[in-house]
């Protein structure tokens, strides 16, 4: 049996709580003419309707463990769902323009700071059950961190001249004075 650290239980009520928000955010404010799209409903759907199935059995034969097992899996491939869809957009695109890079490189760090606690707990405790006993930790960490340098690839290097965007001459800022006085003085 892998023992449980308290920094992983920290982790995901901390995952909770701020999905919450999210979603929270998500229903109070306003969105105009944005919608959920019909594929994210179906696959949300699918995968609560799942869940609680999962749940129920678990519940009748006390299955806790597989319980677990099935809740890593719905978390790795919700995360992989998650990440398809910016990957493809920043290549069609040929642009990672309003990509925040700042988050990936911290959920890189994470990543990686994550494999280095569970070689550290391996060494600690002289067993590698850590990377194969907890293959749901395990394959988070490595899609997570497969995508953050998909992504950071993307950003630095195949896309670099398209992120910014060009600097604003002298010239561009008397216009724009210029034009605002004159349309200032109509009024």
């Amino acid at each position: 049996m892998i023992p449980v650290a308290a920094n992983d239980v920290a982790f995901s009520i901390h995952a909770v709580i701020l999905t919450a928000f999210t979603l929270f955010q998500i229903f109070i404010y306003e969105r105009k003419n944005q919608r959920f799209s019909k594929t994210s409903l179906g696959i949300v759907s699918a995968v609560w309707i799942s869940a609680a199935v999962c749940v129920f059995v678990a519940i009748h034969r006390h299955s806790w463990l597989w319980l677990t097992s099935v809740f890593s899996t719905i978390q790795v491939t919700m995360t992989v769902i998650k990440y398809i869809p910016q990957a493809f957009m920043n290549f069609r695109r040929k642009s990672t323009d309003g990509f925040s890079i700042g988050n990936i490189l911290l959920d890189l760090l994470g990543g990686l700071t994550n494999y280095g606690q569970m070689a550290v707990q391996s060494v600690d405790q002289k067993s590698w059950v850590n990377f194969y006993g907890n293959i749901g930790k395990t394959l988070l960490s490595l899609v997570s961190i497969f995508f953050d340098i998909l992504f950071i690839i993307q950003h630095y290097v195949l896309y670099p001249e398209n992120k910014r965007a060009l600097p604003i001459t002298q010239s561009e800022i008397k216009e724009t004075t210029e034009f605002d006085s004159k349309d200032t003085a109509k009024f």
